[in-house]
């Protein structure tokens, strides 16, 4: 039968290291990219948008153009946000994947 306290101290463990993770996890940022480099955004690891850039050429689009550039870089960021917090996550839990359905809060 196993030992209790070594139970509770695994928890204990467990849960500082994903809140270790998940500080970690805020901490990120990555660069979304449309239109060949026109739109750039930056987007954190809590999900937040940080900064949009817009190349001077690209003001003289029509403004449909230009939200669907801006639509097309913020999904590329959360698309490559997706792949760095799933490649963190696997350096925390050695390589172990989350159940299926599983979300982490962002």
């Amino acid at each position: 039968m196993p030992d209790f306290s070594d139970l509770v101290s695994q928890a204990k463990k467990m849960q500082e290291k994903m809140k270790e993770t998940q500080e970690a996890l805020n901490k990120i940022e990555v660069e979304g990219i449309s239109g060949g480099g026109a739109v750039k955004v930056i987007m954190n690891g809590e999900g937040d948008l940080k900064k949009i850039s817009l190349d001077e050429k690209l003001l003289k689009e029509t403004k449909e153009i230009i939200e669907d550039l801006v639509v097309a870089a913020h999904n590329d960021a959360k698309s490559k946000m997706k792949k760095k917090t799933s490649e963190e996550i696997s350096k925390i839990t050695g390589g172990i994947s989350l159940p299926p359905g599983f979300k982490m809060p962002f």
